[in-house]
């Protein structure tokens, strides 16, 4: 089976239980994911706005990944990024395929 070929209802119910599972994991930081994963809550809050075609705007879609306004889950969750953070995120993003991919 092909990733396109998962029904769009599926696909809806995997990405849901993702966010409320990085909603509850408020300890891994969005540095950490950048770092690791090369994507963080606010990439699946602005992927979220891009596919709506414009329905839906990058920070009312970053509220639905958040369950809360941005500034306020970074005012309670998000803590400074150190220098080492931020260069594993720079290493880790090279790695990402262009956004057309």
């Amino acid at each position: 089976m092909q990733l396109d070929d998962v029904d769009d209802a599926i696909a809806a119910a995997v990405f849901r239980r993702l966010v409320r599972h990085l909603r509850h994991r408020s300890d891994a930081e969005n540095i950490d994911l950048m770092g690791l994963a090369g994507f963080c809550r606010n990439c699946l809050g602005d992927w979220t706005a891009e596919a709506s075609d414009g329905r839906i705007g990058k920070e009312e879609a970053r509220e639905a990944v958040y369950g809360m306004p941005y500034a306020q889950w970074k005012a309670e969750h998000q803590g400074e990024a150190t220098p080492a953070q931020l260069a594993r995120m720079a290493e880790s993003l090279k790695k990402n395929p262009p956004a057309d991919a």
